[in-house]
């Protein structure tokens, strides 16, 4: 049985009493996934790794030729195909009992159904969809209503189908994509502008208010698969990479710069600073370069403007697979690569490491994030056997401080281990919590202030909610940064839904993260109020 939300201590919800056996089950990995190794995908085994009956099958086989061999192959397919069955049963059987949860777990709720896979989500529901090459590629963008908190009814939040859209997503424009689209990062000062990187060097700028809406072209292929219509034009391309630059990508937060890494090992600075006006003001009468897509301009037209970097910052040995600006500094940023280095860097001093972290991790660090209320805190995370450890580095306290035992200690690190990551992003609501995304279709959030209170040996130290409506791998996620305590996030589970995967969009109840004495103070007002309501005999 499984868990989806942990209060920091067993009392805390008195309400929640009642299905304690459902809240506080143990927390595992994918059923299917054992030591790091997929039981889909099993482990080729050595001569010497083999077991003596294994040797013995492989003697026996030399013997009596292929027919046997065939025999055990079939039997061993079968075997796997029952494992995988029952990990399907199992992950729908977790689905069930989280639905039946939703009412108690969350203050608000939608389901979207999409029809293709997407890799990349925003909380303006920006979203990237990767077709099967029969169609093109496309970003979308579309509005969603957020219905206010404690408003809505319990009914109706539990109530959805899992193969249907939302109504509450309405999609407002399509924007046909040169490529594959990894990732989306929109502009702070303008989230009309936005970035997207493909599988090439350059970094695409769009204004999404003056590009066309492509839905029309779109909608023609269905009568006719032969009119293929062409790429929209970026508004800017942005140049600089020698190699592919696919996943890390970030836009600054205090002025219009945009920060790259790719396979070329480096990290590219760009400032759109002269362009920014015009992509921004949509009252102009002259058009956006991507206005003409419908004369079939691509991503490489020589008529879209291209900007050349302030600056390439040199220091990684391998691809570079995350980038992030510091919230506080327009000139000082951050970068974690394959080669397990995490780098700080400052503009100010030039384009070699100011700090370099050798070996942060004990294998590939994939991501890293900074701490909006706090910048004394980065988030970085990495995958070496199926295991993340998330990192919060005390900038210049000198203190070491491990959240879970075992883990590594790094200096000047804090150190917490979880299951194989996916993303990771700091809360913009409180400083100390983020949310963490995996393979087993788990997001956490954690809430590092809580380590050290009293333990729940059901869970890891500072996880306090699990969200579980995803029936597999979550490829994104990101907070609102406008409704407080709200997530979207996105998972590749069309096997399951249908389609080509689950948007969702969820807030928790306040319950679960508010303190203590006060959500018992209110519990306790609300059941003297109950009982003020009762009919007297």
């Amino acid at each position: 049985m499984y868990k989806w939300a942990q209060p920091t201590a067993p009392h805390l919800f008195p309400p929640l009493q009642a299905l304690d056996a459902l809240l506080c089950p143990r927390i595992r990995a994918q059923p299917h996934k054992r030591g790091g190794i997929s039981e889909r995908e099993p482990r080729a085994k050595g001569p010497e790794q083999r077991s003596s009956y294994d040797r013995e099958s492989v003697t026996a086989r030399g013997r009596l030729g292929g027919r046997s061999g065939r025999r055990r192959r079939q039997a061993a397919k079968g075997a796997l195909e029952m494992k995988e069955k029952g990990s399907r049963a199992a992950v729908d059987e977790r689905y069930a009992q989280w639905k039946s949860l939703i009412p108690v777990l969350y203050d608000w709720f939608a389901n979207h159904n999409l029809v293709w896979p997407s890799l990349s989500c925003r909380d303006v529901l920006k979203l990237k969809f990767m077709t099967d090459g029969t169609v093109p590629n496309t970003l979308v963008i579309a509005n969603c209503e957020v219905v206010k908190p404690r408003v809505a009814a319990a009914e109706h939040i539990s109530q959805f189908n899992e193969e249907a859209r939302s109504p509450f997503v309405k999609k407002y424009k399509t924007i046909i994509h040169p490529g594959e689209v990894n990732r989306i990062r929109e502009l702070p000062q303008n989230s009309k502008i936005i970035a997207t990187h493909t599988d090439s060097p350059d970094v695409l700028i769009w204004d999404v208010e003056a590009q066309p809406n492509r839905q029309a072209q779109l909608a023609q292929m269905e009568s006719r698969p032969d009119l293929v219509p062409p790429d929209s034009r970026p508004d800017l391309i942005l140049r600089g990479h020698k190699d592919i630059a696919e996943f890390a990508l970030a836009m600054c937060p205090a002025e219009p710069y945009v920060l790259s890494g790719g396979k070329d090992k480096s990290v590219v600075w760009w400032s759109i600073q002269d362009h920014i006006s015009a992509l921004g003001d949509s009252s102009k009468t002259e058009s956006s370069p991507g206005a003409s897509g419908s004369k079939g301009k691509i991503a490489n037209d020589k008529d879209s403007p291209k900007v050349d970097p302030r600056g390439i910052f040199l220091g990684h040995d391998s691809t570079v697979e995350d980038v992030q600006f510091c919230p506080s500094s327009a000139q000082e940023f951050c970068s974690v690569g394959d080669d397990s280095c995490l780098i700080l860097w400052d503009a100010r001093t030039g384009t070699s490491p100011a700090v370099k972290v050798e070996k942060a991790h004990g294998g590939d660090v994939h991501c890293v994030d900074w701490n909006l209320h706090d910048v004394n805190y980065i988030l970085t995370g990495y995958d070496s056997m199926k295991v993340l450890q998330i990192i919060l580095s005390v900038c210049g306290t000198g203190e070491i401080w491990v959240l879970e035992e075992p883990a590594f200690q790094f200096t000047n690190l804090r150190v917490i281990k979880l299951l194989f990551f996916v993303f990771r992003h700091w809360s913009p609501d409180k400083a100390s919590v983020f949310g963490s995304s995996a393979e087993d279709g788990f997001l956490n959030v954690w809430d590092h202030e809580k380590v050290g209170n009293k333990k729940n040996p059901n869970a890891p130290a500072g996880l306090f909610f699990q969200h579980a409506g995803h029936r597999d791998k979550i490829v994104d996620f990101h907070w609102n940064s406008s409704d407080p305590w709200t997530i979207v996030s996105v998972s590749d589970d069309g096997e399951s839904t249908g389609g080509g995967g689950t948007l969702q969009i969820w807030r928790m109840s306040d319950l679960i993260y508010r303190p203590e004495d006060e959500v018992l103070a209110e519990l306790e007002n609300f059941k003297t109020h109950l009982a003020s309501c009762a009919p007297r005999s």
